[in-house]
C-alpha cells in the first residue's frame, strides 16, 4: 500500500522493485534448507487445485487475479495479456509494454488499471489477438 494515492510515478517504481524482488526470491534457493517453513506457519491449505481459464497456448502466467467475475493474467514471456469478463476471454498484445503494476476495483463498474514502464496501459491502445 503506497500512502501518496496520486503519485503514480512512485507507486510504479515501487512496484517494480517488487516484483523484480519477488522473482529473484522464487529463483533463490532457501538458504536454511528449510523447505517446510511455509507449511508450517499454515492452518489450513485448500486441497482443490483451480484449474488455468486462459488459453494452454499462453503458458504460466507472471501475474494473475480475481475478483468476482472480472479476471486478468499477465504473460510477460509472451507479451500477452489475457482478461476474463464473465465467461468471455480476450487475448491482447502487450507489445512494448511490461505489465508490472495492476489494480483492481471492487465496484459497480468493475475496473482493471495496468502500469507499465511507459506509465497507464490503456486496453484501447493494445492490439487484440
Amino acid at each position: 500500500m503506497v500512502g501518496d494515492m496520486f503519485n503514480d510515478g512512485m507507486k510504479s517504481r515501487l512496484d517494480a522493485v517488487c516484483t523484480e524482488l519477488a522473482a529473484h526470491l522464487a529463483g533463490t534457493a532457501s538458504i536454511d534448507g528449510g523447505g517446510d517453513r511455509e507449511d508450517s506457519a499454515v492452518s489450513y491449505r485448500s486441497t482443490k487445485q483451480s484449474s488455468d481459464w486462459w488459453p494452454a497456448n499462453l503458458g504460466t502466467a507472471n501475474a494473475a487475479g480475481a475478483q468476482n467475475d472480472l479476471k486478468y493474467a499477465v504473460f510477460s514471456d509472451n507479451r500477452k495479456l489475457a482478461i476474463k469478463d464473465g465467461d468471455q476471454v480476450r487475448i491482447y498484445d502487450t507489445g512494448s509494454h511490461r505489465i508490472f503494476g495492476v489494480a483492481q476495483a471492487q465496484s459497480t463498474d468493475q475496473t482493471l488499471t495496468f502500469n507499465s514502464q511507459d506509465g497507464l496501459v490503456r486496453i484501447e491502445d493494445l492490439r487484440r489477438t
